[in-house]
């Protein structure tokens, strides 16, 4: 379906549980397009039932790109994300479609869009830092980061080893706070569409709390077994997803398979607000009910819209 000389990409994002896959689904039909993955954690092969990833039968025939192109073992990164979702739109843009990207990472989001460049990385530095968190533990390592870089510490959770590990390893190659390396978004995929879902905080409770029983029922204790035996405990990204970290320490014997679940859906509520804060943040997000049963119809008026008004535009 093209809508103009370039083609917008059309965004659904959202905390998890709040409905964006039915919608996209509904909309990529109606659009005969194809939908790009923007959750972390679907990159992954075989994290099937805890990252809620549609089974091939029920994508209803519609391509999606960006999923199960990771082993597990590999590291999610936001920039090699960048690059190949990039190209995965412009190509989408040649053959005339609707880039539809889907999902709740929000960094994954701002760095397709937007013109984020990444400080670098050194892995011997990294390596370092890794090994003063494996000895120290994130609370310490995170008073290092309040002394040097406060901003940055205000934003990253004191448990987050990995981003903490990420924000001083910046500032030991740059010399420079993390905050200040990280400028400020500027379109660079423009034109753009960004719908953001929300609902009332008790429905996604109860949404949250139904999902997560939803996919112990089908046998998410079972995939992190098997995962396990594929080296998921050496998965650096990929063992800390909501779900599999509970049961990963279940099964080492720390907690109890019940605990593990009642731990996954306090964090996954947890997350889903953290998911919310990153998106009101974002002034071009559009805010739409996800309850609403035109919901669909809406977003295409919008995308409708965008094209009229953008007839007479060069991009």
């Amino acid at each position: 379906m093209l809508m103009d000389s370039v083609n917008p990409v059309v965004v659904i994002a959202g905390p998890t549980a709040v409905g964006k896959t039915q919608v996209s689904l509904e909309l990529a039909k109606a659009l005969s397009s194809e939908i790009i993955n923007a959750d972390s954690m679907q990159l992954y092969r075989g994290m099937d039932i805890g990252t809620a990833k549609l089974r091939l039968e029920d994508r209803l025939g519609i391509k999606h790109h960006l999923i199960d192109v990771l082993e597990i073992t590999q590291i999610a990164n936001v920039s090699d994300y960048q690059l190949v979702g990039r190209a995965v739109i412009q190509d989408m843009r040649i053959q005339g479609l609707v880039p539809i990207a889907v999902g709740g990472s929000g960094l994954y989001i701002t760095a397709l869009l937007d013109d984020l460049n990444f400080p670098p990385t050194d892995a011997q530095v990294r390596a370092h830092l890794e090994a003063q968190l494996e000895e120290l533990g994130p609370k310490f390592m995170h008073r290092r980061l309040v002394e040097l870089d406060p901003e940055s510490a205000q934003r990253i959770d004191s448990a987050n080893g990995r981003r903490i590990v990420r924000a001083l390893e910046v500032i030991e190659l740059t010399g420079e706070t993390f905050a200040s390396t990280l400028p400020k978004s500027n379109p660079a995929m423009a034109p753009d569409i960004r719908i953001a879902l929300t609902r009332n905080r008790a429905d996604l409770d109860l949404r949250i709390e139904e999902r997560v029983n939803e996919m112990w029922n089908l046998g998410l204790v079972n995939e992190v077994t098997g995962l396990l035996d594929q080296g998921l405990d050496r998965g650096v990204t990929a063992r800390k997803a909501l779900g599999y970290a509970q049961i990963i320490e279940a099964l080492n014997g720390d907690i109890t398979l019940e605990t593990a679940k009642s731990e996954t859906i306090r964090l996954t509520k947890r997350y889903a607000r953290k998911q919310e804060s990153w998106f009101r943040r974002d002034p071009k997000m559009i805010w739409l009910d996800a309850a609403d049963p035109d919901l669909t119809s809406r977003i295409i008026e919008i995308i409708e819209k965008s094209g009229a008004e953008n007839d007479d535009s060069v991009y």
